[in-house]
C-alpha cells in the first residue's frame, strides 16, 4: 500500500461529500487530474486526444489513493487516456463479446443460459480504459417505464432463468428507490432465485453504500451477490472496507473480479497481494479475466503465456480459494472460457 506524509484534505478525497455529490465531482479534465497529481504536463496533449475519443471519469476520492508525480501509479494507468489509444488495432473490435446479437430489447443481454443482464444505468463513476463496453450504445439500451415491464415480461416467460444480473454502465449509479422497485418486481416472478449485482462503486465511492441500499439487497427473498471490480490492493482503502463489512453484515456474498492489465497487475507480487487483501476486507477472489479485445485498449493486453505462469504462482502460493480463476469470454460460447494453467 501506498503511505502519504501529507494526506489530501477532505475536499480533494470526497469522502465528506454524499456519494451523488461524489458522483458530481468526479475529475473530467485531464489538465485538472495532471495538476492534481504534478504529472508531466508534456504528455497532456496526448491525453486531451484520447479523452476526446473516450471521456476522462476518475472520483477523487480515487485519486487520493495515487502516489503524486507518479506516472506508472497502478490506479492512475487504469484511467489515465493514453496516445496509444488512438489508432485502429488489428484484432480489436468496438463490440468484441457480440453483445449486439444478443439483445433482444433495450436494457437486456440475455447472451447464458439461466440468467440474463439487465443494462441499469449508462452511466459509471468511472471510465476504465480497457472497458469492453465502452463503444457500447447505452442511449439505445435506455429502457422506459413501459420497456422495463417488458424486461419483467421477458424474464417472467422463461422459466429457465434463475439469476438476474444488474449491471451498466454501473447499476448503482441509478437511485435506490428505482432499484429497489426493480429488485422488488424481479422477486415477485417465482422461479428467481439470485441477485447479483456487478458494480466498481463500492471501491471508488464506498459512501454509496447507504442505508436504503443495503435495505433493498438485504429484504428481498433473492439471495444477493455483488462482483465488485478492483485490479489492484491500493484500491482497497479503509472507506472501501467499512462498505464492504456492511455488506457482508447485511448478508450480501461478495467476490471481486479483475482484469490482467499491462503495467497495473502483471506481476506476482501485485495479485498475490490483491487476493490476500481481498479476503481480509471480505471478499473472494472469482475471475482474473485476460483482456476483452476492445478497440483503444490494445496497450493493456499481456500475453496468455504471462498470464498462465502468474496464475500458476498463485497456485503455488496461496491456498485455493485465493486463486482466482483465469478466464476469457469469447462472444460465440455458452460462458466464460476457463484456461487451463497446467504444463
Amino acid at each position: 500500500m501506498i503511505t502519504r506524509t501529507e494526506p489530501l484534505c477532505q475536499e480533494q478525497t470526497g469522502q465528506s461529500e454524499s456519494w451523488q455529490q461524489a458522483l458530481a465531482n468526479v475529475i473530467r479534465e485531464p489538465r485538472e487530474l495532471f495538476e492534481l497529481l504534478a504529472l508531466d504536463l508534456t504528455q497532456l496533449p496526448a491525453a486531451l486526444s484520447a479523452a476526446s475519443e473516450f471521456p476522462l471519469m476518475v472520483p477523487r476520492s480515487f485519486v487520493a489513493r495515487m502516489e503524486p508525480a507518479n506516472w506508472h501509479d497502478p490506479l492512475l494507468q487504469q484511467v489515465l487516456p493514453l496516445g496509444e489509444e488512438l489508432g485502429f488495432q488489428p484484432g480489436f473490435s468496438h463490440d468484441p463479446l457480440a453483445e449486439a446479437d444478443n439483445n433482444p430489447q433495450p436494457g437486456l443481454i440475455h447472451k447464458y443460459h439461466g440468467r440474463v443482464l439487465l443494462i441499469v444505468s449508462g452511466g459509471c463513476a468511472i471510465n476504465c480504459r480497457y472497458c469492453f463496453r465502452r463503444h457500447f450504445p447505452y442511449q439505445a439500451n435506455n429502457p422506459s417505464r413501459a420497456q422495463w415491464q417488458q424486461t419483467l415480461d421477458y424474464i417472467a416467460s422463461d422459466a429457465s432463468i434463475s439469476e438476474v444480473i444488474l449491471s451498466g454502465g454501473d447499476p448503482l449509479v441509478a437511485s435506490d428507490r428505482f432499484l429497489a422497485e426493480l429488485v422488488s418486481n424481479i422477486a415477485q416472478i417465482p422461479h428467481v432465485k439470485r441477485l447479483r449485482i456487478h458494480s466498481r462503486l463500492p471501491v471508488v465511492i464506498p459512501q454509496r453504500i447507504t442505508d436504503d441500499c443495503l435495505r433493498w439487497l438485504s429484504d428481498s427473498r433473492l439471495q444477493s451477490i455483488m462482483v465488485i471490480h478492483c485490479n489492484h490492493a491500493n484500491e482497497l482503502d479503509a472507506s472501501v472496507q467499512a462498505a464492504l463489512a456492511k455488506l457482508t453484515a447485511a448478508g450480501v456474498t461478495l467476490l471481486n473480479q479483475s482484469v490482467l492489465l499491462a503495467g497495473v497487475n502483471d506481476n506476482e507480487a501485485a495479485l498475490t497481494t490483491l487476493s490476500e487483501t481481498l479476503l481480509e476486507q471480505g471478499v473472494l477472489p472469482y475471475y482474473l479475466h485476460l483482456l476483452d479485445k476492445v478497440q483503444g485498449a490494445a496497450h493493456y493486453e499481456v500475453d496468455e503465456s504471462r498470464a498462465k505462469q502468474l496464475v500458476r504462482h498463485l497456485m503455488a502460493h496461496l491456498p485455493g480459494y485465493l486463486v482466482p480463476k483465469l478466464v476469457r469470454e469469447d462472444s460465440n460460447q455458452v460462458s466464460k472460457v476457463p484456461i487451463s494453467v497446467l504444463l
